[in-house]
């Protein structure tokens, strides 16, 4: 089945550009080109991922990701101009997976989007009886491999798929730490490591869901000058 992208892109140029290029790796494209009919899109026509720019008319990007994060875990990639750093962070704290800086080569967005749409692509399977080996059980925390979930007393948290490959990842090799060189081409899979502060703003995103108190983690530790690890 093709997948569908979503490209929220005010300036039609890009948006005409991103429209043919990702028709021609074969994807289903849907254009909107502001934030209001951006959002009205990502809610209405459930595609396997959003391009999303910052800078957008009626509702800007980061309005629309905090508003599609409430309803939607559909992996999100930030498209922005901008080069301050709190834009960046910002994207990220308020749940995109990824974010490119414009101009951006047209290869990398294309690497970036694959992977992105491999990863959000795996599907909830069938409810079947679990194995010990589909469970991973620490505590409170249960993280289901089959069913790609995690629950914590009982209820299930709502992970993003990127918290979700973070926290498998980590916790399928319990007590090793890995540096975010590593994470980042594990978990994010790209065949260079991106910026890793994404790392950093993931880990703490989950630390937020996960732990009782996240300012004093005590399941995904850091080791300082090291990298993070999940602590069995």
């Amino acid at each position: 089945m093709d997948k569908k992208i979503l490209v929220v892109e005010d300036e039609k140029a890009i948006a005409d550009i991103l429209d043919f290029n990702l028709k021609k790796e074969g994807y289903t494209v849907v254009c909107a080109y502001d934030g209001e009919e951006g959002l009205r899109a990502a809610l209405e026509d459930k595609p396997d991922l959003i391009l999303l720019d910052v800078m957008l008319p009626k509702l800007d990007g980061f309005e629309v990701c905090k508003s599609v994060r409430k309803t939607s875990n559909v992996p999100i990639i930030m498209l922005t101009a901008r080069e301050e750093e709190v834009d960046k962070i910002l994207g990220l704290e308020l749940g995109a997976d990824d974010y490119i800086t414009k101009p951006f080569s047209m290869r990398e967005l294309m690497a970036r989007i694959k992977a992105n749409v491999r990863r959000g692509a795996a599907p909830v399977a069938e409810v079947q009886e679990q194995s010990d080996e589909n469970r991973l059980v620490f505590g409170n925390i249960v993280i289901n491999l089959r069913s790609l979930d995690v629950s914590k007393n009982g209820t299930k948290l709502e992970l993003t798929p990127r918290e979700f490959d973070l926290i498998k990842f980590l916790a399928t090799q319990p007590n090793q730490v890995f540096s975010r060189e590593v994470l980042m081409e594990n978990v994010w899979k790209y065949d260079y490591y991106g910026d890793l502060r994404t790392v950093d703003v993931t880990v703490r995103r989950l630390r937020e869901k996960l732990e009782d108190d996240p300012a004093n983690p005590v399941r995904i530790v850091t080791r300082r000058g090291a990298g993070y690890m999940f602590a069995d």
